[in-house]
């Protein structure tokens, strides 16, 4: 596994290396095989700048290098959001606030990443810049085929998981974050939303959209997160046996592949071991979710004047379910609203004895690029099959994730996989501003995971 963020700054403090050294080695790893695609802009000229500023190595990203999903607006740059639709959008006039925040704790940033189109995809596929392939942080290069890197942080994942970078900003709506860390081996934290500002990031759900990071491990996401939410988060050094977990058994165990099936069966007994609590619970409210999801008529009313302008350069499977947003009419989106907050109030009224759930991030490994692909249109057989095959496949990744946005919660998921495995996604979460609590205890499960 590739060191962390925390044991690269120390390394900085006695010497052993420059900011300078370690950006090079990011940018190597940024032109080499394994993250083409994950990129659709390079700033390297800009991050050596960075990297090289007097007093750099005393701030808590220390010029280390971080990636910058294409959906925030860096100073002097178009925001594309990873569409061919907004080709011709202006500079940005200033940073947003996530990235303004990265800069100031000295994020030297090495590029934008490559993202699902506007963000609305769980699998990771863009059909104007191409997709990365998913990448195992703890293993190397994942064996066969090329495989969905997850999305729509797809780039931000890649970019981590190869070394690229040290931290991949990113959004999560349904899963963006927890999805490509998830299929890659590492680590993302979907902190409560109303803790970063998501101003100058171009939105996909007003509701649910959430600015937050990929890292390489727990350690590291307490790190990135204090510097987005400015914030200091909570330590506590309780072992697991002091805390209440529960896994919750309603939909969220369904279906599992075998492969992740087998290691979160396995890493349950491991914590079990080490002397954690946990029950095994219904959750029958996660069953009676809203039927209409928020992403589509919000989506909808930001993206109505592009469509009239630009819609034939849309992704078609994206632009199909901006679209449907447009049928949803006033008092429907009100009655979804009060349906929302009536269903968190079920949801937490069982999940209150507990300090955490615990849940596979996803419920398959990721499934091959090839079976998913864009359509080509050589062969219209051949792209149904893959159009069906896509929006099985996306309403799976997102299934058990975007149950934590739709409570306003908090999440982390960090890798439970061992060698010979395809990654799997171990998801620690709670109700909102639990944060603190989630954060320390994925930091004693990740040790525990790793004896």
């Amino acid at each position: 596994m590739l060191p962390d963020l925390i044991a690269t700054r120390e390394q900085l403090r006695v010497g052993a290396t420059t900011a300078s050294a370690e950006l090079e080695r990011c940018v190597d790893t940024a032109q080499a095989a394994p993250n083409t695609h994950s990129f659709v802009r390079t700033l390297f000229d800009e991050a050596r700048t960075t990297a090289v500023q007097p007093g750099v190595a005393q701030l808590p990203l220390a010029g280390l290098a971080v990636s910058v999903k294409d959906l925030f607006d860096i100073a002097g740059q178009p925001t594309p959001a990873g569409s061919t639709a907004l080709a011709d959008a202006p500079a940005a006039a200033e940073d947003c606030p996530a990235v303004a925040r990265l800069r100031a704790a000295g994020a030297s940033l090495i590029g934008r990443t490559n993202m699902v189109e506007f963000a609305f995809s769980g699998v990771g596929v863009n059909p104007h810049y191409g997709t990365p392939a998913a990448w195992d942080n703890r293993f190397g290069a994942l064996p066969g085929a090329p495989r969905v890197p997850g999305g729509s942080s797809s780039g931000a994942g890649v970019s981590v998981a190869t070394g690229a970078a040290f931290i991949g900003l990113g959004s999560d709506t349904g899963g963006s974050i927890r999805i490509p860390a998830a299929l890659n081996g590492i680590v993302g934290f979907k902190n409560t939303a109303r803790l970063v500002p998501t101003a100058g990031a171009v939105p996909l759900s007003t509701t649910l959209d959430t600015a937050c990071a990929i890292t390489r491990t727990v350690r590291d996401a307490i790190v990135a997160h204090e510097v987005l939410a400015a914030r200091r988060v909570t330590r506590s050094l309780a072992p697991l046996s002091q805390y209440r977990l529960a896994v919750p058994s309603t939909l969220l165990l369904d279906g599992l592949d075998a492969t992740v099936a087998r290691a979160f069966e396995r890493s349950v007994e491991a914590l079990r071991q080490a002397g954690a609590q946990i029950d095994t619970i219904a959750l029958p409210a996660v069953l009676e979710q809203p039927a209409y999801g928020f992403a589509a008529p919000e989506a909808y009313a930001w993206h109505r004047a592009l469509l009239q302008r630009a819609g034939d350069r849309y992704d078609p499977r994206v632009r199909m379910r901006i679209e449907k947003g447009a049928t949803l009419m006033a008092w429907e989106y009100i009655d979804l609203l009060q349906a929302r907050q009536q269903w968190i109030a079920r949801m937490l009224a069982d999940m209150e004895p507990y300090d955490a759930l615990l849940s596979p991030t996803v419920p398959i490994v990721a499934p091959l690029l090839a079976d998913v692909a864009p359509a080509d249109g050589v062969d219209k057989a051949q792209d149904a099959a893959r159009d069906a095959e896509f929006f099985r496949v996306n309403n799976l990744l997102l299934r058990n994730t975007s149950v934590v946005n739709l409570l306003d919660g908090c999440a982390l998921s960090l890798p439970c996989h061992v060698q010979g495995e395809l990654p799997v996604g171990l998801m620690v979460w709670h109700g909102a501003l639990r944060d603190d609590t989630v954060l320390n205890i994925s930091l004693q499960i990740e040790q525990t995971l790793q004896k």
